[in-house]
């Protein structure tokens, strides 16, 4: 006999209103409690107004801005910190003995050399993503960071976004047994970098959104080798 969509079979018209409550696990990353850095901030393009968003909604202050466009690095000094130093050239940043951590987010092609001046001018470094393009250049740049005894980090903050670091310490403490697959499916609108740098890569999708689902497969999957 078949159901009314009234009866609860199914979602019925409107779906249910039931709710099945998450076990409690502490997938929210915490704060440094005392740590408040002096940060330098390499690079005024569009994503750079994402981090300096965040690093204020976090209550970080940001020391220094650098751009080669004087405009832009007006413009974010306006925005967003008022009392920053600005520069245009990166390396006048880099020799403050003040600023300790270096967030580098122009594009890949022009980033490898200023990594390479941030870490050996002692500086923490995030860079933002993709990393590098030639894995023989990454792992010359990890290498480069052990040597000086920074901290060196990509800025793969897709697995602290709320749903995905919850699924990252679901999997870590057994509450999912074994991953043994992981399925994606990604639609993006590609009208909103019409005109823009990225309007020029290749596979974009694979080469530079696409980082964060690859990393969070490799996440929940263990980090395992790939058989095929």
């Amino acid at each position: 006999m078949a159901e009314s969509q009234d009866s609860g079979y199914g979602r019925g018209k409107t779906g249910s209103e039931a709710e099945v409550p998450a076990p409690d696990l502490p997938y929210q990353p915490r704060d440094p409690a005392t740590y408040r850095p002096q940060i330098g901030l390499i690079g005024c393009g569009g994503i750079s107004e994402m981090h300096l968003r965040a690093y204020k909604n976090a209550g970080y202050e940001i020391a220094a801005l650098c751009s080669r466009d004087r405009g832009r690095v007006e413009q974010r000094q306006r925005e967003f910190y008022p009392e920053a130093d600005t520069y245009l050239d990166y390396r006048d940043l880099l020799a403050r003995d003040d600023i300790e951590v270096v967030d580098i987010t122009p594009h890949p092609q022009e980033r490898l050399p200023i990594l390479e001046a941030a870490i050996d001018a002692g500086k923490h470094v995030l860079s933002q993503k993709p990393f590098v393009l030639d894995l023989d250049a990454g792992e010359a740049l990890i290498a480069r960071a052990e040597r000086c005894g920074v901290q060196l980090a990509v800025n793969q903050n897709g697995r602290w976004a709320p749903h995905f670091s919850y699924m990252r310490h679901a999997v870590a403490v057994g509450l999912v047994g074994q991953v043994q697959s992981v399925e994606f499916a990604v639609h993006w609108d590609h009208n909103w970098i019409a005109g823009s740098a990225f309007d020029a890569v290749e596979d974009l999708i694979l080469y530079d959104f696409g980082m964060h689902w690859f990393d969070m497969a490799a996440v929940l999957l263990g980090n395992e080798t790939p058989q095929q």
